[in-house]
């Protein structure tokens, strides 16, 4: 059997960086930080007070009073980041078989916030008995924005969620890209949402003592490849990208942004939350993503890798990044776009991949920001690009995106230029 070629044709976004793909991609690009103080709640109590939060979104804008009651807001940012990337890729055609069309939307958590005011209310009032809204497990669960997607559209085809935590969307895209690729649908919208900037996610990472605390200066707290990095910055939004068959895009004129040719995934089996401190699993992904796209590591020009900010994490990764790629390493460019959007969770590995495909695009790579020259650590090879402080202009034929999960869970994917 011949497997179909792959293609992206349609993004959206909704992040801290901004509220569509070219003001995200443009902040990115000119190292803006989208840290600041949490305003979804008194955080003042918190051991980490400041986030990577959406900025100036308002349901109304979207949805009415009726629909509101039915989402949750990681559902909302995939609604409004889905509805970005299917006019971007034109699949509103009547003429588009939807049968054939999939929702592939993953969440790291879900409905979080939901959770919390449910369950708060009943244990406030539990002398009164249960009370709860009857939207409240269809606004919880992880998969219902997939199903919200495909109920606007009319969207017959593969309907899912995915959850394997910080890796979630990747493996999205993955999932995506090999039910396209065996001829299971035409196109797939696919990527990831969040929201968890509420007390339950911000108390819950804070005690396992996972986010920075560097309260005093919320913009440089997300310092990837830094000795003083102390833990991630918790970001929130959505980012959805249309993977669709070649000769479907190509039958209906669409644009074609990238072609996705790879996509790997790996377990450590080591630890609850810590990566492999040798960087098993990451080696293991990065190679069964070349494999599948019948690459060497040569062939890559740029990683964005899952860089994170926390001490144990950056330093595998980075362990792994020079097994894989030998002498290569030093040659392609490396950057952490979490020092800029803070870390999406289940959101993050689809608006990775979107600046992947963006690189591709453009022959230019986003930074990793907030790098001090002074702030050297003696474990981390220097020598290797990290793309600190600018953005670098270069030829970028093929880019790989990394995301590492809590559980172990590792997912890469890989985009390159697309050629006849």
């Amino acid at each position: 059997m011949e497997l179909k070629r792959v293609v992206v044709t349609g993004l959206g976004a909704i992040t801290p960086l901004g509220n569509d793909v070219e003001t995200t991609w443009n902040n990115a690009l000119n190292g803006v930080s989208g840290a600041g103080p949490i305003t979804h709640f008194d955080a003042s109590k918190f051991k980490t007070q400041f986030a990577c939060e959406v900025k100036g979104f308002n349901a109304a804008d979207h949805f009415d009073r009726k629909k509101l009651r039915q989402l949750d807001l990681y559902a909302q940012y995939a609604m409004v980041a889905a509805e970005q990337a299917v006019k971007d890729a034109g699949l509103e055609d009547e003429n588009i078989n939807k049968n054939r069309i999939g929702v592939i939307i993953a969440a790291g958590i879900g409905g979080l916030h939901t959770f919390e005011e449910e369950a708060g209310y009943y244990a406030m009032h539990e002398d009164m008995g249960p009370k709860y809204n009857p939207f409240f497990i269809p606004k919880m669960i992880a998969d219902i924005a997939s199903g919200h997607v495909s109920m606007q559209y009319g969207y017959h085809g593969p309907n899912y969620g995915v959850v394997s935590a910080c890796a979630s969307s990747t493996n999205a895209l993955i999932d995506a890209f090999n039910l396209i690729r065996l001829g299971k649908a035409d196109a797939i919208v696919a990527g990831g949402a969040e929201a968890a900037v509420y007390p339950a996610g911000v108390g819950g990472f804070n005690s396992m003592h996972a986010l920075s605390t560097r309260n005093d200066s919320p913009e440089t707290a997300s310092r990837p490849f830094s000795k003083s990095r102390d833990g991630f910055v918790i970001g929130e939004g959505s980012a959805v990208l249309v993977l669709e068959e070649l000769e479907h895009a190509k039958a209906r004129g669409a644009k074609i942004y990238a072609e996705v040719v790879g996509g790997g995934m790996s377990a450590d089996a080591y630890h609850l939350t810590a990566t492999h401190p040798e960087g098993l699993g990451a080696k293991l992904v990065m190679q069964n993503a070349l494999e599948d796209a019948g690459m060497k590591p040569e062939d890559i020009d740029y990683i964005n890798v899952h860089g994170t900010s926390t001490p144990v994490g950056d330093l595998s990764e980075v362990k792994a990044i020079k097994e894989v790629f030998g002498d290569h390493a030093y040659k392609l460019n490396i950057s952490s776009t979490k020092s800029m959007t803070g870390h999406l969770l289940g959101a993050t590995g689809a608006l990775e991949a979107m600046f992947c495909v963006k690189s591709v695009q453009n022959d230019i790579v986003p930074p990793t920001i907030n790098h001090d020259p002074e702030d050297q650590d003696e474990e981390i090879d220097y020598n290797l690009n990290f793309t600190f402080d600018k953005a670098q202009k270069r030829k970028v034929d093929t880019a790989l995106s990394n995301t590492f999960g809590f559980g172990g869970h590792n997912a890469t994917i890989i985009v390159k230029k697309y050629a006849e």
